[in-house]
């Protein structure tokens, strides 16, 4: 009853009715606690505190990651009953993957709102940390059954073609060295430096085939700047395969 009441002061008299309005689509419900849904979107660059962790999207981020990973497992292990583990398991990161996350994010239009709420020049690592942070705030605002509700409707089934995720490859890493061990072929990586960028460490990452340097990437995460370098490489040695839209 209380939220219901919360929800109606929120959609028609709160100073941020309009952010709630912008969210009703998005969602599907007006929140009852702007608040949470507003630190969603509330990234840590914007702050000089030491605990800007506390004012910022991050632990709802951390909280969105684990619910997201279990409620799309749950829906895979339910739409693929006869597959095993590892199908399952690919299947799974093709969708959580930093990339994905990032491209569904842009999709759902997520740009506009950290525009909207931060100071600092937008990455495309922002807007999937931002919708794991929003899964979280959805998860505290409506529970385990409604996030999922929410999850599969509108981002799943919303967003994503899980049909031509099945044989999709966006592992790069595996399909370069798939080549190269049929080609012969040497395959490393040499971190070429690292710094700081949005008070953040940043990676750049060199692919080397037979020891020769094919192409490099910058990324948050060194994992993410090798797949970059590596599809940077395939397409360089003009074995990519078509890319999901």
């Amino acid at each position: 009853m209380i939220n219901s009441i919360l929800r109606f002061y929120n959609y028609f008299f709160s100073v941020d009715k309009q952010f709630a309005r912008r969210l009703r689509p998005m969602l599907g419900f007006i929140p009852a606690n702007m608040a949470l849904f507003k630190l969603a979107f509330y990234h840590k660059s914007n702050s000089t505190d030491k605990l800007y962790s506390v004012q910022s999207n991050e632990r709802l981020e951390y909280l969105g990651d684990a619910v997201l990973g279990t409620i799309v497992a749950e829906y895979l292990f339910k739409k693929y009953p006869n597959s095993d583990e590892g199908f399952l398991t690919k299947m799974r990161s093709k969708i959580v993957k930093r990339k994905s996350l990032n491209r569904i994010a842009d999709k759902m239009g997520l740009d506009e709102f950290l525009a909207q709420y931060n100071n600092t020049r937008l990455s495309k690592s922002m807007l999937g940390n931002a919708l794991e942070a929003l899964v979280g705030a959805v998860y505290l605002e409506r529970g385990y059954n409604g996030t999922r509700t929410y999850v599969v409707k509108k981002i799943l089934r919303g967003y994503l073609d899980i049909h031509e995720l099945e044989s999709f490859d966006d592992n790069y890493k595996s399909q370069l060295l798939e080549w190269c061990q049929k080609n012969g072929s040497i395959v490393s990586y040499k971190m070429i430096a690292k710094y700081k960028f949005e008070k953040r460490d940043r990676f750049k990452v060199a692919v080397l085939i037979d020891g020769k340097k094919l192409a490099t990437a910058d990324d948050f995460n060194k994992k993410s700047a090798e797949q970059t370098a590596s599809e940077k490489a395939i397409q360089a040695l003009g074995i990519l395969q078509e890319t999901a839209s």
